[in-house]
């Protein structure tokens, strides 16, 4: 999973292509449940771009785009914010799943 850049990344992203920001933290430990099972969520939705925001590093966004737990999750498609799952709770691999599967309809 590539790592944002800047804000700038951020906004070129979500206005270009489908994808998925992952906002996360290393000190969390629900994120590190997570970080396993990433690859293969990545792999069986290849058609969305996956980037993982740091939550520290990019605190600014995270208050822009509501972001008020980790590890939460933003779609984007064509310029337009098409779900989200955000929370503070940790997240199973079939609930990211769902959520993914959710955004194609």
């Amino acid at each position: 999973m590539r790592e944002l850049q800047s804000i700038e990344e951020f906004k070129q992203l979500a206005d270009n292509e489908p994808v998925i920001f992952m906002f996360t933290a290393g000190w969390c430990p629900d994120c590190c449940v997570i970080d396993p099972i990433m690859p293969e969520v990545e792999e069986k939705f290849s058609t969305y771009t996956f980037v993982s925001v740091d939550r520290d590093q990019f605190i600014d966004l995270c208050v822009e785009q509501e972001i008020y737990g980790i590890p939460s999750f933003l779609g984007f498609r064509d310029g337009k914010e098409v779900g989200r799952f955000v929370s503070k709770d940790r997240k199973t691999q079939q609930e990211i799943e769902s959520f993914i599967n959710n955004l194609s309809e």
